[in-house]
């Protein structure tokens, strides 16, 4: 997709579909700006007609029999002075819908003048192209369907959006690898599979990889992880993927959970909890490779950044973990498994430990960890746990540009009781009240007091079932665009 800001003005347009932002109470004035293009004398009847008041979300499309332009589609943005870049976003994506499959070229002319040019660009660009992808891949005869291939931001300074409007194809390929590892089934998702992709990742953007088999993750002593892995048929896969440019003066881990399918263990799944759905709990492990892909190509200057993934099935045979086994991490430390199916934080417990070793300045996980943070936070923000003030502002600043939602929330040192045990140093579940923070306060034991590190648990936001803003239904890439974000304001204020 090709995405361009023109310094034109909309009767200067050549295209034939345009997405007009309407501001709520001044539609009068606006739509006088359309009359050089619009040979309607009952245009404003038309609005009445359909009670379009440019409201946010509100939407109406207009056919014309004249000039060059063919549809109109307007959406409203809302009152002015509560006008958001996230509002452009939306409007972007909405409208977006209503031509997907039958334009190549759309226009879109919003009131740019209220925002940072570079902003405005990003967030509507974005909007457009990850809000018109459709993973077919496994479709026997996917439908033949016409897609945007050419998008031009109307009146935006072209000189202020040129290094935006460059990056945005980058990102949201990024977001489109993500969402495609997601949606992947987990008969071809495999572990094995997932360190092919890394492979791809590595020789394609000259990417360090480094791949440890079972045996080698037994001699770094992951015994976490490599528990989780027991009920599988399938060779569990340690992934690390190295990103370092010449100037590099700052070090970064991303850590993503790598389950590509949870049977919950002995702790099966059952009702509610939606088993035929667990392909989706590597959605951590698919944002720090989107993220990975973007970074790669994007070239960010002043930083190294290191990807890793413990990859496994949490399956069932008669070598699977059992409930109430003591395993031992890779730092020493003893855990009861009091529940198979809180794995997840088991295999972070290695990769965690992994990552101090590398010594860097901070560490980020995702991870796709509990059904208490859906329920404490919905299915449209992320959970953020951190001690650390300042990574917290800045993944929540790199969140809020990317319009991806985000919460901090508590690090409750008191409830530390709850992942207690009488017979080992940890438990890995603790009570259900609470269940998001235990679950935080468990994976912190397992990262060096002396490095920033911060945990998002993406259980509600990586995947939605149905069309929503810029996310079709299906997976959404959570969080690709927040890490690249902030990696990319690392790198321009190097430590």
């Amino acid at each position: 997709m090709q995405i361009s800001a023109v310094a034109k003005e909309i009767n200067e347009w050549s295209g034939s579909v345009l997405i007009c932002g309407i501001l709520e109470g001044r539609i009068e004035s606006q739509i006088n700006s359309f009359k050089t293009i619009i040979k309607d004398t009952y245009l404003s009847q038309r609005f009445n007609d359909a009670k379009f008041e440019g409201q946010k979300s509100q939407k109406l499309s207009i056919e014309l029999n004249e000039g060059k332009i063919k549809k109109i589609i307007f959406v409203g943005l809302g009152k002015a002075e509560n006008l958001r870049v996230e509002d452009l976003r939306k409007a972007a994506s909405i409208g977006t819908r209503q031509v997907l499959g039958y334009e190549k070229k759309l226009g879109i002319s919003f009131p740019w003048d209220a925002f940072d040019p570079s902003s405005a660009a990003s967030a509507v660009g974005e909007a457009v192209r990850l809000s018109s992808i459709k993973d077919l891949r496994f479709k026997s005869e996917p439908k033949e369907s016409t897609s945007i291939e050419e998008v031009e931001l109307i009146g935006l300074n072209v000189k202020a959006t040129e290094l935006a409007i460059a990056e945005i194809n980058p990102i949201c390929e990024g977001v489109k690898f993500a969402r495609e590892l997601v949606s992947a089934p987990p008969n071809f998702l495999t572990p094995y599979q997932m360190a092919k992709e890394a492979e791809k990742l590595a020789s394609e953007y000259d990417l360090d990889l480094k791949i440890l088999n079972k045996q080698e993750c037994e001699d770094q002593g992951m015994g976490a992880y490599l528990a989780v892995a027991k009920g599988s048929d399938l060779d569990p896969k340690f992934i690390h993927l190295k990103y370092s440019s010449k100037t590099a003066k700052n070090k970064i881990v991303l850590i993503g959970k790598g389950l590509t399918f949870d049977s919950g263990g002995y702790n099966l799944k059952v009702g509610a909890s939606q088993i035929e759905k667990m392909k989706y709990d590597m959605g951590g492990s698919a944002s720090v490779l989107g993220a990975a892909r973007a970074i790669a190509e994007l070239k960010p200057n002043n930083i190294e950044v290191h990807f890793i993934v413990a990859s496994c099935e949490n399956m069932i045979n008669g070598s699977a973990l059992h409930p109430g086994d003591i395993v031992k991490a890779s730092n020493g430390k003893t855990i009861e498994v009091n529940n198979t199916d809180a794995e997840g934080r088991l295999t972070l417990a290695d990769a965690l430990v992994y990552a101090c070793k590398l010594e860097p300045n901070a560490i980020v996980d995702l991870a796709t960890l509990t059904g208490a943070c859906v329920i404490a936070l919905g299915d449209e923000i992320a959970g953020l746990w951190t001690d650390d003030d300042k990574l917290s502002s800045q993944l929540t600043k790199a969140a809020a540009k990317a319009g991806e939602g985000i919460w901090r929330m508590p690090m409750q040192d008191s409830y530390k009781s709850g992942i207690k045990s009488s017979i080992a140093d940890l438990q890995n579940t603790g009570p259900r009240p609470g269940g998001s923070i235990t679950a935080a306060l468990f994976l912190k034991e397992f990262v060096n007091s002396s490095i920033p590190w911060a945990h998002i648990d993406i259980a509600g936001t990586c995947w939605t079932e149905k069309d929503r803003d810029i996310n079709p239904k299906g997976a959404t890439g959570y969080g690709v665009r927040t890490l690249v974000n902030w990696i990319k304001d690392l790198s321009q204020k190097p430590n």
